[in-house]
């Protein structure tokens, strides 16, 4: 597994240049004591590897900006892709403090010709707005949510698509979560749309960490949520991961048909295709142990298939890290 002994890590996302893994990561430092303080402290580290399971850090892709700027709290989860002209993108996003203390999150976007080197580009480039996206003044929640943005190529040509954590502006306050949804010719501007999915009486206050594929010719949206967070008629299914059937990469998107990939232990699954055998993998985060504490650390590759029409895990047991080993290592399974 991914972990280091001085940080907490947990929310990640990948790019593969073609000869190299690399994993971008949220981290913040465990002399704060309490791991629920770390989403204000967020960096994004960067990690890379040749086969998934051994990392070694390298230079921290980006921190968060000046006193002022849209991403002076933290800059939180993301999305790396190349364009058209050679560049690499890397998505993020910015949070920063309203003035009464409230979270407000907007979508920024940094720049790289080798995914080492990060240059910000001036944003942000997205925010919440109406009619479709929940601000503060609107909601019952304590942030403005707008951020874990996922970017894809249209399956057609026609630019790149952005979904985005984010919420309606009216249903059930636990429900309301709704797949954001913006695009964009060049992956410079952007353009604002409807969301790709609806509130629900089965729904979720949010749809953490999206991400759509492909998986041996069938698209799934994964997302992630904690039973508190979602609609009562969730509450015995306990889930950590969801994934979501669908018609293709963007949608329609049944909410309401979400059923869990992994239970609370483990957060913010990922879907990889392996480089040399298509192999598609999993990949999540450590999220709570028995007692209910947070762990961090993020797992190593986990076989993945179709069984029954519903994407499962193909391995019986996940195991937590018995300990903090540092940057490198395995997890046992």
């Amino acid at each position: 597994m991914f972990d280091l002994s001085s940080s907490w890590v947990w929310d990640y996302w990948f790019a593969d240049d073609g000869e190299t893994y690399h994993l971008f990561f949220l981290y913040a430092s465990r002399a704060l004591h309490d791991p629920d303080a770390r989403h204000y402290r967020a960096s994004v580290g960067h990690a890379v590897s040749d086969d998934l399971i051994t990392w070694t850090p390298v230079a921290d892709a980006i921190v968060r900006g000046e006193a002022g700027s849209f991403d002076d709290l933290a800059t939180w989860t993301g999305s790396t892709v190349r364009g058209g002209d050679g560049l690499w993108y890397l998505f993020y996003t910015g949070s920063s403090l309203a003035p009464d203390g409230q979270n407000v999150q907007r979508i920024g976007c940094a720049t790289s010709p080798d995914l080492m080197v990060w240059t910000k580009v001036p944003g942000p480039l997205l925010s919440a707005s109406g009619p479709w996206y929940e601000t503060l003044a609107d909601g019952d929640w304590h942030d403005e949510a707008f951020r874990d943005p996922w970017v894809f190529a249209d399956p057609d040509g026609d630019g790149w698509h952005m979904l985005v954590t984010a919420r309606a502006p009216e249903g059930p306050a636990f429900g309301r979560g709704v797949i954001g949804h913006a695009w964009s010719p060049d992956l410079k501007t952007w353009e604002l749309r409807p969301p790709l999915s609806a509130p629900s009486e089965r729904g979720f206050g949010q749809l953490e960490v999206m991400q759509v594929e492909v998986v041996d010719g069938r698209p799934v949206l994964l997302f992630s949520c904690l039973a508190e967070h979602a609609m009562p008629a969730r509450a015995a299914e306990r889930g950590g991961t969801w994934a979501v059937p669908a018609a293709s990469v963007l949608g329609p998107f049944e909410v309401e048909e979400a059923y869990p990939l992994t239970d609370a232990s483990l957060y913010v699954g990922r879907l990889l295709r392996r480089r040399d055998d298509g192999q598609w993998l999993l990949f999540a985060f450590h999220n709570l142990d028995e007692h209910g504490a947070f762990v961090g650390g993020i797992t190593d590759p986990l076989p993945i298939g179709w069984v029954d029409g519903r994407l499962t895990v193909r391995e019986s047991t996940i195991r937590p890290p018995a300990a903090h080993p540092g940057g490198l290592g395995t997890l046992e399974s």
